[in-house]
């Protein structure tokens, strides 16, 4: 049995700037042909953020997994994000700005950058500039500042608001050279703070959405050199898995911290399930040198370099997949009664079997974490 899923010609259906022609698919597909030729082929980014409802429809009437769906959820989020920056960059150069001075690199941050987004996510992003001297500063940043106000803002318009603590390339403090980011990484990496545990740990979590993926790659590399060696700030990592706990009692019964729930039944299963699992994965593979971003991948990493046995990993995995699954099932609820998409699930909806499977599942994230701050407090 596989950790990791094998690539997937699903994967390829937003990897370019035009829609697929649907008209070319089998009978089986009618459900997704459906899907794209409501969409059009050449939709409003609006439009496209809000066909992702009518998507999610189609791809469960064609039985594919919450996690599959994610993905593809993801995918096309990227794919909105490509064309907010094409549409920002040709208005630069109709408004005389010209052509991009130097080489750059849009980042997607958090859920977006592992491919786990679901309904509903906000900005996070940032920009990787490459190098160029000190002199020309107020005129090459300027540029990507504007660039970063155009992308964001057309994204806000587009269905995909704002992020509401500033994590956008808009801002300067997620708009830096390459040599300025890895200063700051090794800046905010040198000691235990909490504020520069919370900034990294947005950024660790980066992928390339557009530019040159060299400059990610190099960022990349410095995340590496880095961490394994970064005991104190690892440390308080681990302390910070402690801040909002797995929604289990000392019983092991299912129970929510409440802290803004809709009703009494309701649990925030994305604040209180996936976040921990995501948060203690990303932790472990960090402080081992791990390239991966998307959490299955962190997962397959642990196992390869003996971190973590093959049969905790798949575990894990398991309640990834089960999360997901819950959860967006819960968003889609939401939407269809006129609410919004978030993380709170209504307990009273899941039978039997999902009760205990589900307690099952934060048990073995109880069980990753205490691993995880073990392992950091060790280096």
């Amino acid at each position: 049995m596989r950790l990791l899923h094998r690539a997937s010609p699903w994967r390829e259906l937003f990897t370019h700037d035009s829609l697929p022609d649907w008209r070319q698919w089998p009978p089986l597909l009618a459900p997704l042909a459906d899907a794209f030729e409501r969409l059009g082929p050449t939709p409003s980014l609006a439009k496209a953020k809000t066909w992702q409802f009518t998507l999610v429809d189609a791809l469960q009437r064609l039985d594919l997994p919450a996690w599959r769906i994610s993905q593809l959820l993801s995918d096309h989020n990227d794919w909105i994000y490509r064309h907010a920056i094409i549409d920002s960059l040709n208005d630069l150069k109709g408004s005389g700005w010209g052509e991009p001075p130097v080489g750059f690199c849009v980042l997607i941050l958090g859920s977006g950058a592992r491919h786990e987004s679901l309904l509903g996510p906000d900005q996070d992003n940032a920009m990787i500039i490459d190098e160029y001297p000190d002199a020309r500063h107020r005129e090459i940043d300027g540029y990507f500042q504007a660039l970063g106000e155009r992308f964001t803002a057309r994204l806000d318009t587009a269905g995909i608001p704002f992020c509401n603590g500033h994590v956008m390339a808009s801002w300067p403090m997620w708009r830096k050279r390459l040599s300025e980011w890895c200063e700051q990484l090794q800046l905010w990496t040198a000691d235990r703070r909490v504020k520069r545990v919370q900034q990294s740990n947005i950024l660790f979590d980066f992928a390339s959405v557009y530019g040159d993926v060299r400059l990610a790659d190099a960022l990349r590399d410095e995340v590496v050199r880095l961490m394994p060696r970064a005991g104190l700030f690892l440390d308080e990592m681990a302390v910070l898995l402690d801040e909002v706990p797995v929604a289990l009692d000392r019983r092991g019964r299912l129970n929510g911290d409440d802290e803004g729930a809709p009703h009494e039944r309701a649990i925030n299963l994305k604040r209180q399930g996936l976040m921990p699992l995501i948060s203690a994965v990303r932790l472990l593979s960090l402080a081992h040198g791990g390239r991966s971003v998307d959490t299955q991948s962190r997962l397959a990493e642990l196992v390869s370099h003996g971190v973590m046995d093959v049969s905790r990993a798949r575990a894990l995995n398991a309640a990834l997949e089960r999360l997901q699954a819950i959860v967006l099932e819960s968003q889609l609820n939401s939407l269809a009664a006129g609410r919004l998409a978030d993380g709170w699930v209504d307990m009273a909806v899941l039978d039997k079997d999902k009760h205990l499977l589900l307690r099952h599942d934060l048990q073995q994230i109880q069980s990753l974490i205490s691993l995880a701050k073990s392992a950091s407090s060790r280096r």
